[in-house]
């Protein structure tokens, strides 16, 4: 990663009228909210975005009086500014942000920008797989507890327009590593890793160990008064610690070994010691089941008692919470055959979990943009669960050559509709049809999401 640490740079003189000049590129829900926070806070904001900007964000700017462009960047505007708030999704490689550096001009995250504004206490929760659920687990047990909390980063409206517009106390923040590689000062006083696997290499160099490395950023500033809670039971994670001084106070979590201070399965129940704390909890009580999320309660779990929620309002929230959407979620049975949509699955991981969790046997979805995936972890479990692979993406070549030996039928589809369609056939009464691609959705969709929705459409119509 190139040093670009706004701690080590002088800032360019403010802009005419005295009013600071901050750019933003990329005009999403983070562009835009911190656009609308540094307006509130006085700047001279200036918006680009080299593709188009979606008709929603454009009417918000519009209404705000905020000056934008999409199409491309106008490289003077954002070259006179003060610094540059970055969307996650852009990466350093790009020409203007290369120009940028060059010019010594600091480009920082939505996070590192709105977490300046706001004196609310930050649980920050990242990994490569679990991080969405276990944020919104989190969530939902902390604002059934009492507590005045927010839900922001790579969830919902963004952290920076609710800084501007609300007053909370607590924020969870699903933090990805994009968000991490442009943070600074910014501070978790409760950080939660989850665990590291081989994810957006792309943009790492395709070494896991960068990728690793930016993980671990959620730990940075981190006092001793502060929490780091990991997975005890990821080598990765374990891996790197070795080699690295934490300052906060570890609290680990394993469903394979006894913790003294953190969280672990004691048979067939969730175990948390803290401080002089404890909870128990049957894991057949838990409304997240299947051995992944066993892991996702149990670092929520830990944040509700670092926090000294309740014990009967953790169970009770534990018990009751609804999965996200596209996130293993039920959409329908027809003719005795479950579909299932887990189109945010896409890293290999993640699908490993989905696959992990079925009960029985499966047509699986699979494919889309390859971001230097490894099947390898997938093959005993496909050999075991899977009667069929049905491929939606527009290049389906490293499905076909990892999986031609494990099942006996591989499908090429162009849309969801068809996917859906072929999966309906290939099944019978009883199996399940699970949309977890393993791959980014971008070559036939416009992200998770839309492909999750054209699928659940899909189904409906059968």
């Amino acid at each position: 990663m190139p040093n670009n640490n706004p701690a080590n740079q002088k800032l360019p003189l403010q802009g005419a009228g005295g009013a600071l000049r901050l750019a933003i590129l990329g005009a999403g829900e983070s562009g835009v909210g911190a656009a609308y926070l540094a307006q509130q806070k006085g700047y001279d904001v200036f918006v680009s975005d080299f593709g188009a900007i979606a008709d929603n964000y454009k009417k918000q700017l519009q209404d705000w009086n905020i000056r934008f462009e999409e199409g491309g960047h106008t490289e003077a505007e954002i070259l006179s500014a003060v610094e540059v708030v970055k969307s996650p999704g852009i990466p350093d490689k790009a020409p203007i942000v290369k120009k940028l550096i060059e010019a010594n001009i600091p480009v920082i995250s939505e996070i590192e920008f709105a977490g300046r504004y706001t004196n609310a206490k930050m649980i920050c929760i990242t990994g490569s797989n679990g991080k969405t659920t276990t944020a919104s687990l989190t969530y939902h047990i902390l604002k059934n507890g009492g507590l005045n909390v927010g839900l922001a980063g790579n969830i919902g409206k963004s952290f920076a327009y609710q800084v501007a517009t609300e007053s909370f106390d607590y924020y969870v923040l699903e933090i990805s590593s994009f968000m991490l590689d442009n943070m600074y000062k910014f501070r978790a006083d409760i950080a939660v890793l989850l665990n590291i696997t081989p994810d957006h290499l792309d943009r790492y160099d395709y070494k896991l160990e960068n990728y690793a490395a930016s993980k671990f950023r959620i730990t940075h500033n981190q006092t001793a008064a502060d929490h780091y809670i990991y997975c005890a039971d990821d080598a990765e994670t374990l891996k790197v610690m070795e080699g690295k001084t934490i300052t906060a106070q570890q609290l680990p979590f394993s469903i394979e070994k006894t913790i003294e201070t953190g969280a672990y399965l004691d048979k067939d129940n969730i175990v948390i010691n803290i401080h002089q704390q404890h909870f128990q909890m049957s894991i057949t009580e838990l409304a997240l089941q299947g051995k992944h999320n066993l892991y996702n309660s149990m670092a929520s779990g830990i944040v509700a008692k670092v926090l000294e929620l309740r014990n009967e309002t953790m169970r009770e929230s534990m018990g009751n919470f609804r999965n996200i959407e596209h996130r293993l979620e039920f959409v329908a049975k027809i003719s005795g055959i479950a579909f299932i949509n887990d189109s945010k699955a896409t890293n290999v991981n993640s699908t490993w979990y989905a696959l992990e969790s079925m009960s029985s046997p499966v047509v699986l979805i699979l494919g889309g943009v390859d971001k230097g995936n490894d099947y390898g972890m997938l093959k005993e479990l496909v050999r075991q669960k899977v009667k069929a692979i049905v491929c939606l993406g527009k290049d389906n070549k490293r499905i076909h050559d990892a999986f031609e030996d494990d099942t006996e039928i591989i499908v090429n589809t162009g849309s969801a509709a068809e996917a859906a369609q072929i999966a309906y056939h290939l099944a019978e009464k009883g199996d399940t049809v699970l949309l977890s691609p393993a791959c980014a959705s971008f070559d036939l969709f416009k992200n998770y999401e839309d492909r999750g929705r054209q699928f659940k459409d899909a189904v409906k119509e059968l």
